[in-house]
């Protein structure tokens, strides 16, 4: 929790009682459906939670915006994203049921009002966001074309509307292609070693009606 804290000093107190919820659920579940790695769970707040919010660092959401967490896991970055941002409204998807059944679970033990979650494959989703985020499920052209017609036309955030996308290493060739993408590295904003190769991914899709 020192580390949310550390880098998101404001939130309320509401907020930090559903952060320090966080590990102990996923404990709970984790020895049912694994969704967390063993190593991991240890590590939680800066492997998962801290690493989810770093798309916050890049693209505060506003109130009544509309995000979709694709490949959602257990919930990573659509959870912390939605403690944070309690106004905007979080959609999560997994074609994995029992991934789904976590984070459905998770979400009403936090109290959570502004998630919904769906269990199918994301190109089955008929409905247009704001913004994408994802946890590299896939490389960038693959996910674009799986998110094709899903990005709203009118942009009201300081960022166009589109992709933003949690990933690591060397990404210049998978961006290449790319042209209006940029790479926002997560250790501008994080000081542990483990943000040193992470980065947040910020393209803009252009709306095709």
């Amino acid at each position: 929790m020192k580390e949310i804290l550390k880098y998101f000093p404001d939130i309320t107190e509401e907020q930090q009682s559903q952060f320090m919820q966080l590990k102990d659920l996923y404990q709970d579940w984790n020895l049912k459906i694994n969704v967390v790695s063993r190593k991991d769970i240890d590590e939680i707040y800066i492997r998962h939670v801290l690493h989810s919010l770093g798309i916050a660092k890049v693209m505060p959401f506003l109130p009544q915006a509309e995000v979709m967490d694709v490949g959602t896991g257990g919930g990573f970055p659509g959870v912390p994203l939605a403690i944070l941002f309690p106004e905007t409204q979080f959609h999560l998807v997994d074609s994995i049921g029992k991934k789904i059944k976590v984070v459905d679970e998770v979400v009403a033990g936090l109290g959570l009002q502004n998630v919904k979650t769906s269990n199918c494959r994301v190109e089955e989703i008929d409905a247009q966001y704001d913004f994408i985020v994802s946890r590299a499920v896939a490389h960038m052209e693959t996910f674009t074309r799986w998110i094709k017609n899903k990005v709203k036309k009118k942009s009201v955030h300081p960022l166009k509307n589109g992709i933003l996308y949690l990933k690591g290493g060397d990404l210049s060739e998978e961006l290449q292609k790319f042209a209006s993408a940029k790479i926002y590295p997560l250790s501008d904003y994080f000081e542990e070693d483990f943000f040193e190769t992470k980065s947040v991914v910020h393209l803009p899709v252009k709306y095709r009606g």
